[in-house]
């Protein structure tokens, strides 16, 4: 797009400084190109003319020619009301107002042809319809017409200064007007020819003013086109530029401390899956490149123990390896479970949180830029800029979408080579979605739980089967077992009737009397110090009973937990339901999870407990997920970690559109990998383009 497009919308007629402020700040629209890409939400049908006579009650909005017959007023001041008689060549309707009467009286002409659209009613007996929009067929004809007549997301504050969708359709008419020739073309010949996509000038003024419904899927499908295929063209070529430049630690041994490990200490025969990422891994670290690779795994299909053989491969080549987890529990356990893994190996292991003593850290300190520790585990502590490495070549991040980029850079700038990088994630991310985030990082996947693990059994109770619940939960206690029982709420809530911990809590001690059960409480408005505590006893078999908000979603291993009670199960995402099921199933016994609700859910309720119930696969389930939430907020800089906000794609429903621009990207840079070729120096000027303007491109690596 041209210099034309970068003015400032308080130089198009129809905005002026104050609109154009209220655009940028409620909407983030500040020249000409942010307003022709601000599209509609959704378009109404107005294709079909009818004749009055043509009414009928299943009609939800009409629109009709005709002339103004009648006008007469009725009632006092504050209650006004306005009726006209509409007449076109097969009879009349009546038109009604309650507001802007005076307006409308003055502004409506005798004897002159007028378009109205609205919603017909039935009243009387007779067919009316209240405050339709009206417009002058000669003013009507002179516009960019459309028979879908677009609507566009406004707010309270734009709608009080006026500027509604009918608004902002009309200061796009008059863009339109002004710079539809200004308008270049964004994608070589070679694409649009070769895969018939609308020219740009035309997609976008179809997306506003479409002729009809098969030219607005045209006009969808090429911005939907360009808008995915500039992030996997910029994602992809980031990938070969980190490839190329980032010149990485080799780890070209694989020495004692694994292979001590793998004969001596292994807990339990690796599965397949396994041993398939520790090879992908192998590779990476003797390519001499640095290696960024996601590790997406099931909670409990043995990704630390991935991250651990893979640390002994880095300490074997006499590099320090790093291992940051989102939460002090989860940091502990990790330290603990390593701790454990590696007896009789020699190594030192150390611990650092926040709750690290200033004695106890500066030892650390001394420790750790002497190169005497091998394996550091701690959590947010680990980038403060006091912990400094004596040779990190090894970083593992553990639930990695808890963690900003902000944040993840800082441990990349502990060395003068930036260290190898594995993040891992329990939560399954959807393959659309892992393109987009991690499009320019190495993705392997764990697909297997280990030998042993029997299948989680998952039940939908209602709330008036929480009797039979009870007397099952009592069942497995006196089997010696241990249970969750999970809220989604710490208060009640006046607007939210459902179960929360507090009543809860009162319940359950009636039919579980603490003396003889043992019951920890954790909730997100307790001290570090009180949660840690009541985890612990649960840990330690001394409480059997734990009831929780969703704090324990990531951190808490309890091999003797076999029942899962999910409260209010219905108001849970898919992914956290998942997550939470996987807190139980760690030993060798039958685990079940209950998902309790009211009687009354809505569809989406109905799919979420349907899928938890049905399927045990973590990515089917992020899949329905996807569908039913949507991606949700995209920026670079917040925990999500996506790449850019989407204007027009939607992740959850273009899948097939995404994955196709991939492949038509991958072959564009194997060919000509720095876009040198005269063909494709309009993919290189737009890639610039879009990093100066719209799109922040920040990215995991």
């Amino acid at each position: 797009m041209n210099d034309k497009l970068n003015t400032e919308l308080k130089f198009l007629k129809g905005v002026g400084p104050k609109k154009a402020e209220l655009l940028a700040s409620e909407l983030g629209l500040f020249t000409y190109a942010d307003l022709i890409r601000y599209y509609p939400y959704k378009y109404i049908d107005k294709s079909k003319f009818y004749k009055i006579n043509e009414i009928s009650q299943n009609l939800a909005y009409i629109q009709i020619r005709g002339k103004f017959t009648s006008l007469s007023e009725t009632g006092t001041k504050f209650k006004k009301r306005l009726s006209a008689n509409f007449t076109d060549e097969t009879g009349t309707i009546e038109l009604v107002w309650f507001k802007g009467v005076k307006w409308i009286k003055d502004s409506i002409k005798p004897d002159i042809e007028y378009i109205i659209f609205g919603k017909p009613t039935i009243f009387n007996n007779k067919f009316n319809i209240v405050h339709p929009e009206i417009e002058e067929l000669s003013k009507y004809d002179n516009k960019i017409n459309s028979a879908l007549e677009p609507a566009y997301h406004t707010s309270e504050k734009m709608k009080n200064m006026f500027l509604t969708s009918k608004a902002i359709l009309k200061i796009q008419q008059t863009l339109m007007q002004q710079v539809y020739s200004s308008i270049w073309e964004t994608l070589p010949a070679y694409i649009t020819d070769k895969y018939k996509l609308l020219p740009l000038k035309d997609a976008l003024k179809n997306i506003h003013f479409p002729s009809d419904l098969e030219t607005l899927k045209m006009a969808e499908y090429r911005l939907k086109f360009e808008e995915l295929f500039y992030i996997q063209l910029k994602l992809l070529r980031l990938k070969k530029v980190r490839i190329e430049k980032s010149h990485g630690y080799q780890f070209s041994v694989v020495g004692d401390f694994f292979n001590k490990f793998y004969k001596n200490n292994l807990p339990f025969e690796l599965t397949n899956a396994q041993k398939r990422v520790i090879k992908e891994i192998r590779i990476d670290f003797g390519s001499g490149k640095q290696m960024n690779r996601l590790l997406q795994g099931d909670v409990g299909s043995g990704k630390t123990l991935v991250a651990l053989m893979t640390a002994l491969i880095a300490i074997d080549n006499n590099y320090q390896t790093a291992i940051m987890a989102p939460t002090e529990i989860l940091a502990i356990q990790h330290f603990e479970s390593i701790k454990e893994l590696l007896i009789g190996l020699g190594l030192n292991i150390s611990l650092l949180t926040g709750s690290t003593k200033a004695k106890e850290r500066r030892i650390l300190h001394k420790q750790l830029e002497e190169g005497e520790i091998n394996i550091l585990i701690g959590t947010h502590a680990l980038i403060e800029d006091k912990v400094k490495f004596n040779n990190l070549g090894y970083v593992v991040i553990d639930e990695q979408h808890r963690f900003g980029v902000a944040q993840r850079a800082k441990m990349w700038k502990k060395n003068i080579k930036p260290p190898h990088i594995l993040v891992m994630t329990a939560t399954p991310i959807p393959r659309t979605l892992a393109m987009t985030l991690y499009g320019d990082l190495d993705v392997s996947i764990i697909d297997e739980l280990p030998p042993g693990r029997k299948e989680i059994k998952t039940v939908h109770r209602f709330d008036s089967q929480r009797l039979r619940v009870f007397k099952f939960i009592k069942d497995e206690l006196d089997k010696g077992r241990q249970v969750y029982i999970v809220y989604p709420l710490i208060q009640e809530s006046e607007k939210m009737d459902f179960k929360d911990l507090e009543d809860g809590l009162e319940s359950i001690t009636r039919a579980f009397p603490q003396e003889k059960y043992g019951i920890s409480v954790v909730h997100g408005k307790m001290k570090p110090a009180e949660k840690e505590k009541a985890m612990n006893f649960f840990v330690k078999g001394i409480t059997k009973i734990m009831v929780a908000t969703t704090v324990i979603e990531v951190g808490v291993n309890v091999p003797n937990a076999s029942v899962m009670i999910i409260e209010s199960a219905e108001r849970f995402g898919l992914s956290q339901l998942h997550q939470l099921r996987g807190r139980v199933g760690r030993g060798a016994e039958q685990s079940y999870c209950i998902l309790m609700t009211g009687n009354k859910l809505t569809n989406d309720g109905k799919k979420r407990i349907e899928t938890m119930v049905r399927s045990s696969d973590g990515f089917e389930i992020s899949e329905v997920d996807l569908k039913l939430r949507g991606p949700g907020s995209i920026d670079g800089t917040q925990q999500s970690g996506m790449p850019i906000e989407l204007n027009i794609a939607n992740l959850a429903k273009d899948g097939q559109i995404l994955e196709f621009v991939r492949q038509i990207a991958i072959k564009i840079l194997d060919k000509d990998p720095n876009l040198d070729e005269s063909y494709n120096q309009i993919l290189k000027k737009n890639l610039t383009n879009n990093e100066k303007q719209h799109f922040k491109w920040e990215s995991i690596s």
